[in-house]
């Protein structure tokens, strides 16, 4: 798609700078550097999206891997207390939303590292991604138990697969679009209070349904 930009581009180019006065062709060198400029900005967000798609797809996978071993992390600790901050302690569904927030943030924080240039749109869409992750497995369970009187335990696994797939898609979607400083710091500020929530939480939730365990 991006190489068929570049060639219709350089041709329309072309076809301007041969149809110039031979006065204005004293110009040309400009608009040859313009458009070499052009070119090299085309082929930059090309390769850019390309390694995006890259990252989204290893993303989709890490998460659900880690996410679906964070379940069992904490009975395999020995109920250990630092395990138990970042991973579900019980069958709540506030425990539960820890397996895509953790696994996902960590998952973002290795993302940066790896990237020699991370646009400010990117972070942004991280911070928007995994909240709305996060607030798809509340809403996708107490949506489907709602309709069907209960909740069953392989639509709770789907919960959690859906959520991480639409988590990425909209990461993948937001970063092409440009999030003003205030909403990308509201947003992150969001992030940090739910870590802070979910570590409070872990060992003295309120009492409230969504901190209760289910009943099958």
């Amino acid at each position: 798609m991006v190489h068929s930009i570049i060639t219709v581009y350089k041709r329309i180019c072309e076809f301007l700078i041969q149809r110039m006065p031979h006065g204005i062709r004293s110009y040309s060198f400009s608009m040859q550097e313009i458009h070499t400029n052009a070119l090299h900005h085309l082929k930059r967000r090309g390769q850019m999206h390309k390694t995006l798609r890259h990252y989204t797809l290893s993303g989709i996978l890490f998460t659900s891997i880690l996410g679906t071993l964070a379940h069992f992390l904490y009975e395999w600790s020995g109920e250990n207390p630092l395990v138990g901050l970042f991973t579900p302690v019980n069958e709540s569904v506030w425990e539960h939303m820890k397996l895509l927030f953790f696994p996902m943030l960590l998952y973002f924080l290795f993302e940066r590292t790896m990237l020699e240039k991370y646009p400010a749109s990117l972070a942004c869409a991280n911070a928007a991604a995994l909240l709305i992750g996060t607030g798809l497995i509340p809403t996708i369970f107490y949506t489907y138990s709602g309709i069907l009187g209960q909740n069953y335990p392989a639509l709770d696994i789907a919960t959690f697969y859906v959520s991480v797939l639409l988590a990425f898609l909209s990461r993948y979607l937001l970063s092409k679009k440009r999030i003003s400083k205030m909403h990308c710091q509201w947003l992150t500020a969001t992030v940090l209070l739910i870590l802070v929530c979910f570590l409070i939480f872990t060992f003295s939730p309120p009492d409230l349904g969504l901190f209760r365990i289910p009943e099958l």
